[in-house]
């Protein structure tokens, strides 16, 4: 391609990419079930507590998330300020969660494709170009849930972190991790760093000294008991109607066998049903073994000689989705965690990514199916929304298998491979 097509696809991209965030930032206004609702109704309240001089989640109290996810929120707090005259506290704080993600995933872009000219050159790959494409057409497929969730400001950090591995790896592993602090799957991607990556010490030991980092702050600022209180907090979870494994259960549910019930605890609608508990215990370890397992594959293959273009992707796909597969919550916004390693796979191997991304687009889409639209009946356990998001659920575990499979047949390289010494 010319250069002048190049950039003017990356022109046409930028426009596509921004009207996306703009049709799905209003999409959350208008669809049923509140998809906007955890925004409003917790991150506003825990990012005012903190601003205000109340409890602060993470540090003087137990939360389900890592804390630096209440970073995102409390700036979405501080950029609202100006708005809540014009809209109220709530409409302004919508509007300013929709405005930093819009803006940090146009980071993210602006790294994947480039801005104009200055950007022509790094962008004008055509397996970047492609990835941009998926990238809009995830984001319009899933709906608001891809922007109105903590897991959002995830996806341009955890990216930009997967695309510097090569050449900048220790600011590469510095963001996986500080994307873990705030959603736990991109340590899926820092741990698929250090087994498929040729410098994989200074992967590791960034890593490590991020973490450690953000540790000694949070045991200062009086984090204690609270420091992996999110850890903590997810073993005693039920069953999320959503979760891969609480499928049977929603057909049991159709003929009164199971029932489906609000956690106020949690908040969050769970499975009730004799083995339900027991499943859910389960799906932990279960979790952990499917994790090793995949990741000692990994290291074999890397053992090997395996090049890191091959390996990385295959594996650093298969690892999110084995966390969403085995998860016993199945919340919707987890479908962004596949964003990423599937955007990487088609940078680093496009003729190879082709299926996982189709499939990944058909979970998009199924997915926004069920949440927003047909989420109130799926709460009464009505078929068609449980038909729907049965295949949802049988796609998650189809791409885990074809995800695997590729891991497995990724081939040996020599040392010597041109590839292998690029990673």
């Amino acid at each position: 391609m010319s250069p002048g097509r190049g950039r003017a696809e990356i022109a046409a991209l930028w426009v596509v990419f921004l009207l996306a965030h703009l049709w799905v930032a209003l999409l959350g206004w208008w669809l049923p079930s509140q998809p906007m609702g955890d925004v409003v109704l917790v991150y506003e309240p825990w990012s005012s507590s903190a601003l205000g001089g109340g409890a602060i989640v993470g540090i003087t109290e137990p939360w389900v998330y890592p804390q630096l996810a209440l970073v995102p929120m409390l700036l979405a707090n501080l950029l609202s300020w100006p708005l809540v005259g014009a809209m109220g506290v709530s409409g302004a704080y919508l509007v300013a969660w929709a405005v930093l993600v819009t803006v940090l995933d146009a980071i993210g872009f602006a790294v994947l494709v480039g801005l104009g000219r200055t950007g022509a050159r790094r962008g004008r790959s055509g397996p970047r170009r492609t990835a941009g494409w998926f990238w809009c057409a995830a984001l319009l497929l899933l709906g608001p849930i891809a922007m109105y969730r903590i897991d959002a400001v995830t996806v341009p950090i955890a990216l930009i972190g997967g695309l510097w591995l090569s050449r900048r790896p220790v600011l590469a592993a510095a963001l996986l991790t500080i994307g873990a602090w705030i959603k736990i799957w991109p340590g899926a991607l820092a741990l698929a760093a250090v087994i498929a990556v040729k410098r994989r010490v200074r992967v590791l030991a960034a890593a490590v000294i991020v973490a450690a980092a953000v540790v000694a702050v949070l045991f200062l600022l009086g984090a204690d008991r609270e420091l992996f209180a999110f850890l903590t907090q997810q073993t005693g979870r039920g069953l999320q109607i959503e979760a891969v494994a609480a499928t049977p259960f929603l057909w049991m549910a159709l003929g009164g066998a199971a029932a489906i019930e609000y956690s106020h605890e949690i908040l969050t609608f769970q499975i009730r049903a004799d083995a339900a508990e027991t499943v859910s215990a389960l799906l932990t370890p279960v979790m952990v073994l499917v994790v090793l397992g995949l990741a000692v594959a990994g290291a074999i293959k890397a053992a090997r000689g395996a090049s890191w273009h091959r390996l990385f992707p295959p594996l650093g796909l298969a690892l999110v989705t084995a966390l969403i597969v085995t998860n016993k919550v199945g919340s919707p916004q987890f479908q962004v965690w596949l964003l990423v390693p599937v955007m990487l796979w088609i940078v680093l191997d496009r003729t190879r990514s082709v299926a996982p991304s189709l499939l990944t687009l058909g979970l998009m889409a199924l997915t926004f199916l069920v949440y927003p639209l047909t989420y109130d009946a799926l709460l009464r356990a009505e078929y068609a929304p449980i038909l729907v998001l049965s295949l949802r659920n049988l796609l998650l575990v189809v791409l885990l298998i074809i995800s695997s499979r590729a891991l497995l047949r990724v081939p040996a390289a020599p040392r010597t491979d041109p590839a292998h010494r690029a990673g």
